[in-house]
C-alpha cells in the first residue's frame, strides 16, 4: 500500500527530554486551573505545540507516541498535509457565509461524498452539523419527524454525548451525567450482547433478547428510532457479537422504526472498514458521523434514506455554523486521504500488529480479561486476576506510567477498566512496536 503522507517536520520517533509533565506544562496547568472552568479535565497534564504522523510534540520538546488521536478524530493524521492545504486555501477565500444564507459548494460537495460512501445504494440526503451530539439529536429529531412516534431506545454503556438528550441516551453517570438532570423523556434502554461478560457468542439470540424488552417496556408502535453504536466508544469499545445489528437492523424494518447507526468514532476508516456497519453488511437508515470526518476540524452529519432525511420541515434542521466552510473542506480532504492512501488497509494493518502485541501480553498477565476491536480501535479490559471483577486502578496505573514514558493511552467503560488504543493511520509500524514495548513494560512494573 501508499505509505501513509505526514508532516515531515515532525521527527517519528518517541523522545523525552524533560520529564512528563514538563516546567512548561506545568506552568500552563496552572495558567489553566486559573482561567479556565474546573469541570474541563485533561487526561495528560502536557500541553501540545506540534502533532504530526504518530507524534505529538508537548511544549517542553518531548515527542509522545499518539495511540488516542484526540479521541478518534485525527484518522489522518493531525496535519496531513492535504488536509492542511485545502484548509490554508479556504481561509483564504472566506471563512464563513452561514450555509443556510449564502450555501457553497464544499457542503454539497461533502454531502455528495457521504451519499457515495456511507452503507446502502440508495437515494440518500446528508444534513451537516457541528459535534457528534449534535448530530445525534438531530437523527432523533428527523425519525420522530419521519415515524410521528417519540420513544428512542438506546443500550447499556451506551455513550451518544453531553447535551441534554444525549446525556439521557449516554448510559455512563459519572463524569457524564451525575448532577446535570432533569434529562430529556421518552429514553429507553435495552441490553446490549456483550461477549465477555456474558458469555454469549450467538449474537441473534443476544438481539432476540433486547427485542423481547423493546417491545415489553415501549411497543413497536410508540418507537420512533433505535440508535446503536455498531463498536460501543467510550462504553468499552464493545463489540455485540456477530449477528446482533443484523437482526436489530430487521425487526426495525420490519416495525417501521429508524434504525439509527452512531458511527461517531467507529467511521472513516478506523474499524479497517469505511464504516463499521459494512463488516456485517447492515443498512442503516440513518448515519451519524464526526470525529474522523474532516482531520481536526468541527464537523458532523446525519445521511440516510432520503425519504426520512426529507421528513423534517423546510428550516427544520440547521444551525449558524452547520457545514462551516473550513470544515468541509478539511472533509474532502481527508476522504480523499483515506482513499488515495488506502487507509481502509493501513487500518487492518494496524489491527494485525496491535492485536499481536496485545496478546503477548495477555498471555503472561491475567490481569487482562479481555482483548477485542478492529482496525485502528482495539482495546484491553483489566480485571482483578482470576476473577471478572473490573479493576480500575490498574487502568488508571497502566496509563499514567505510559503517560509517563511518553505514550498517550486512553481509558474508557463503563467501570472505567478498559484500556482503549486509536492511533491515528499514519502512524508507523516502528512507533506502534515502541508503544507497546513500553506497554508490556508498564505492565510488568504494576504488578
Amino acid at each position: 500500500m501508499t505509505a501513509p503522507t505526514i508532516d515531515a517536520t515532525v521527527p517519528q520517533e518517541r523522545r523525552l527530554v524533560s520529564e512528563v509533565p514538563g516546567p512548561a506544562s506545568r506552568s500552563l496547568m496552572a495558567r489553566k486551573l486559573a482561567a479556565v472552568a474546573a469541570g474541563v479535565g485533561t487526561t495528560l497534564p502536557v500541553f501540545a505545540t506540534r502533532a504530526g504522523g504518530g507524534i505529538v510534540v508537548d511544549v517542553d520538546g518531548n515527542h509522545l507516541i499518539d495511540l488516542g488521536s484526540g479521541i478518534a478524530v485525527t484518522t489522518v493524521g493531525a496535519s496531513a498535509p492535504r488536509v492542511v492545504g485545502a484548509v490554508q486555501e479556504q481561509a483564504a477565500a472566506f471563512t464563513h457565509t452561514c450555509f443556510m444564507v449564502t450555501p457553497y459548494e464544499g457542503y454539497v460537495a461533502v454531502a455528495e461524498a457521504l451519499n457515495r460512501l456511507t452503507p446502502g445504494d440508495h437515494e440518500k440526503r446528508t444534513a451537516l452539523f457541528n459535534s457528534g451530539a449534535e448530530a445525534v439529536e438531530n437523527a432523533v429529531k428527523i425519525a420522530r419527524a419521519h415515524t410521528g412516534r417519540q420513544a428512542v431506545v438506546v443500550f447499556d454503556h451506551a455513550y451518544h454525548g453531553r447535551t441534554n438528550l444525549t446525556m439521557a441516551m449516554t448510559a455512563k453517570n459519572m463524569p457524564y451525567k451525575h448532577g446535570f438532570g432533569p434529562f430529556a423523556s421518552e429514553v429507553y434502554r435495552a441490553p446490549l450482547s456483550y461477549p465477555y461478560r456474558d458469555g454469549d457468542t450467538d449474537g441473534v439470540v443476544a438481539a432476540l433478547r433486547a427485542i423481547d424488552v423493546i417491545e415489553k417496556q415501549v411497543g413497536a408502535a410508540n418507537l420512533a428510532a433505535v440508535v446503536i453504536e455498531p463498536i460501543q466508544g467510550e462504553g468499552g469499545f464493545i463489540e455485540p457479537a456477530a449477528g446482533f445489528l443484523p437482526a436489530l437492523a430487521s425487526w426495525c424494518r420490519d416495525n417501521g422504526v429508524v434504525f439509527v447507526a452512531d458511527e461517531v468514532q467507529t467511521g472513516f476508516a478506523r474499524t479497517g472498514d469505511m464504516f463499521a456497519c459494512n463488516r456485517e453488511g447492515v443498512v442503516p437508515d440513518l448515519i451519524v458521523t464526526a470525529k474522523g470526518i474532516a482531520g481536526g476540524l468541527p464537523l458532523s452529519a446525519v445521511t440516510g434514506r432520503a425519504d426520512v432525511m426529507d421528513a423534517a420541515h423546510v428550516g427544520g434542521l440547521g444551525g449558524t455554523y452547520g457545514g462551516n466552510p473550513l470544515a468541509c473542506a478539511a472533509a474532502l480532504a481527508a476522504i480523499e486521504t483515506i482513499e488515495a492512501e488506502n487507509l481502509v488497509a493501513r487500518a487492518r494493518e494496524i489491527e494485525a500488529v496491535v492485536l499481536d502485541r496485545l496478546r503477548r501480553i495477555e498471555a503472561r498477565d491475567a490481569r487482562i480479561g479481555d482483548v477485542r476491536g478492529r482496525g485502528a480501535m482495539l482495546a484491553v479490559e483489566l480485571v482483578h486476576a482470576g476473577t471478572d471483577v473490573p479493576d480500575p486502578e490498574l487502568a488508571k496505573a497502566v496509563a499514567a506510567a505510559a503517560h509517563r514514558q511518553g505514550v498517550i493511552v486512553l481509558t474508557c467503560g463503563t467501570h472505567g477498566n478498559v484500556l482503549r488504543f486509536l492511533p491515528p493511520l499514519s502512524i508507523s509500524d516502528e512507533l506502534l512496536h515502541d508503544a507497546f514495548d513500553v506497554l508490556a513494560a508498564t505492565f510488568e512494573v504494576t504488578r
